[in-house]
């Protein structure tokens, strides 16, 4: 029974929204829990838009985060196909689009991403798509099992993970596959150019075809459709369709007109947040996409796009709205499929960031660990077709103990036996 004496406002109705939600009523709050979210649908995760559902391997109601009725039963106020206008700190509301306006005490921003836009000529043309949400999905499913009924040709623009994911759907489909990128090799800023040639070539024996040290300029068409593609370096590719894949910008445009404090954007933007996910308005939080926050294990400002950030983001800045002690320190992770290729990734070591890249197993066959280390302590660790070792990989990670690399290289030697016992890392604890 909802008493009414408080208010919990959460704006973003994604899974970092829903699993916040969630958590507030497990751990007892009998106020009232409004969740704003801009989409129609009710929550659900993303992870199926570029993977089983992209493939048609799974139904859309798997994707959400709650069934429907949970809702109600849960006595969580739905707002959908609403968005979140503006919020006067002042006087502690939120404005809603139909000019609703709800009291909060206190008010959590999950706000998510946006796909970041090709800035060229073209990207009006019916044939350019983007991957984000649900509608988007579903027209390139769509469009993917036409382009390979006709033998149709799709370019990619940026060799990340949704471009190389929607990649090996669409040769999965039938369809012909250029990706265009700017670095030498993909995923290059998260996993460097060691291990990025394995999937250059795990793509190329698949059919895709890579055009590296390239960006888009123009995208050419004719009565409104998608014809080809020019690049910087003067070359053309055939295209019927063009998928942006070139990142995602925090939806941070809510937060800084109440004026909050953000990351400047060529930082990678975001909500400035504390280790509790706690904003410069004490009575605010954020999380999951959207949020920046000082990350106590890894000691620096961090903002992670990924699955389970949101999944365990919200939840924990839930209970930090409850007046729990809270300290996000969570392992960054996350996982991809490509074909037959599944992986995981725990940690963070972006370009320039490590001296040293271990490899254990067999890169050949695509069943290894890779470590990517800095003064031989481990900073992530990527699993290639090899499971059950999430576990020790992050602990590795959180000891900030030194190992040797040998040991670490050898399948012979347990990963459990790396980790120091608990007591025994350099800060004692």
């Amino acid at each position: 029974m909802v008493d009414g004496h408080r208010t919990f406002v959460i704006v973003g109705g994604g899974l970092a929204g829903a699993k916040a939600a969630e958590t507030l009523r497990a751990e007892g709050f009998t106020g009232r829990v409004i969740l704003i979210g801009d989409e129609r649908d009710h929550p659900y995760e993303r992870p199926p838009l570029s993977k089983g559902y992209l493939l048609g391997k799974e139904e859309r109601d798997n994707a959400l985060v709650h069934e429907p009725g949970w809702y109600a039963q849960a006595d969580v106020e739905l707002h959908l196909g609403q968005a979140a206008v503006a919020v006067d700190r002042a006087e502690k509301t939120v404005r809603l689009g139909d000019g609703t306006v709800l009291h909060y005490d206190k008010l959590l921003l999950a706000t998510g991403a946006e796909p970041r836009r090709l800035d060229i000529p073209g990207t009006g043309l019916a044939g350019v798509h983007h991957l984000r949400r649900f509608p988007h999905a579903e027209r390139l499913r769509q469009v993917l099992r036409t382009l390979g009924r006709d033998n149709g040709h799709l370019v990619i623009a940026g060799a990340g993970w949704i471009g190389l994911e929607v990649a090996a759907a669409a040769r999965t489909y039938g369809a012909e596959v250029t990706v265009v990128e700017p670095e030498s090799t993909p995923l290059h800023q998260v996993i460097g150019p060691e291990l990025g040639q394995l999937f250059t070539d795990l793509h190329a024996e698949h059919g895709v075809r890579f055009h590296f040290g390239a960006r888009l300029t123009e995208i050419t068409g004719q009565d409104g459709m998608v014809l080809g593609v020019r690049t910087d370096d003067g070359e053309e590719h055939p295209a019927h369709d063009v998928l942006a894949a070139i990142g995602a910008a925090p939806r941070t445009s809510l937060a800084e007109a109440a004026g909050l404090a953000v990351v400047d954007r060529a930082d990678g933007g975001g909500i400035v947040v504390d280790a509790s996910l706690r904003t410069s308005d004490p009575d605010i939080y954020a999380a999951g996409d959207v949020a920046a926050a000082e990350h106590p294990l890894l000691g620096a400002r961090l903002r992670v796009e990924h699955w389970a950030n949101a999944l365990n983001g919200g939840p924990a800045a839930a209970r930090a709205m409850l007046g729990r002690e809270v300290s996000y320190d969570r392992v960054p992770y996350f996982f991809s499929d490509q074909y037959d290729v599944g992986l995981e990734y725990s940690g963070f070591a972006p370009a320039g960031s490590y001296d040293q890249v271990v490899v254990r197993g067999d890169t050949g066959k695509r069943e290894f660990i890779a470590f990517w280390l800095r003064e031989g302590r481990v900073l992530a660790g990527m699993n290639v077709n090899v499971w059950d070792v999430t576990a020790p990989i992050q602990e590795l990670i959180r000891s900030h103990a030194e190992v040797d690399a040998g040991a670490l290289a050898d399948t012979s030697t347990p990963l459990t036996s790396l980790v120091p016992p608990a007591g025994a890392g350099p800060e004692g604890g």
